[in-house]
């Protein structure tokens, strides 16, 4: 593995014994909560690999819980997010798993609350550093390391046309997108990184365009 920088290998200030096991698994934790959309009620987390073999004595079980929480990889309260955790009402289960992934540091969220659900994959890939691969049955390559935009809309020419023009009429740049689809003409996912932060007004107007029916906004 390349590192493109010394923090890549000594990793970002964190709480927790490991960048790959504690500060990857925060953020893992908080790209969920932010795809989510709100604090959800309920979480089952699947964990594979060394996650699963070491997610206590490593604290990765303490880590993700504080991200579904929304705190960052230094805050503080990591340390007593299993005790926040009750106080807000989250139940969560940790289930560590036996099957093959093709990344050690691998675990499968699912949150939801009253409302619906969600399902996302995620890989901690090392330096706190993480990989989203998979959101809802959709694979996808989302680094949660830039402001990014996931954008569900139905399978019509011209949205991902919409979307893209929407954005440089704003003067927001495009750093890597990725497009999927369930099935043709069926329900469709954009993923868009950016270079700055998309303000409430741009996802207002992304929201008006025609067949979107969700967008969700994650901060850097």
């Amino acid at each position: 593995m390349k590192f493109k920088s010394v923090f890549d290998i000594i990793g970002p200030v964190m709480i927790g014994p490991s960048s790959s096991h504690t500060a990857g698994a925060a953020r893992i934790g908080r790209v969920a909560r932010d795809l989510f959309g709100r604090q959800p009620k309920w979480a089952k987390i699947h964990l594979y690999g060394s996650f699963a073999e070491t997610y206590k004595g490593h604290s990765t079980d303490v880590a993700i819980v504080g991200g579904l929480l929304d705190y960052d990889t230094f805050d503080e309260r990591i340390k007593t997010a299993f005790e926040e955790a009750e106080k807000l009402g989250l139940d969560y289960e940790f289930i560590p798993e036996t099957g093959h992934v093709d990344h050690p540091n691998t675990a499968r969220i699912v949150i939801g609350d009253e409302k619906s659900e969600m399902s996302m994959m995620g890989i901690s890939i090392g330096g706190g550093k993480i990989e989203i691969t998979e959101l809802n049955g959709f694979p996808l390559r989302l680094s949660g390391n830039h402001p990014a935009i996931l954008v569900v809309h139905d399978d019509r020419s011209g949205c991902i046309a919409n979307v893209a023009n929407c954005l440089y009429k704003y003067d927001i740049n495009i750093g890597h997108m990725e497009v999927s689809r369930k099935e043709r003409g069926d329900m469709a996912l954009m993923v868009i990184e950016v270079d700055q932060t998309v303000d409430v007004e741009v996802m207002g107007e992304l929201r008006e365009l025609p067949n979107i029916t969700q967008v969700t906004r994650i901060a850097d």
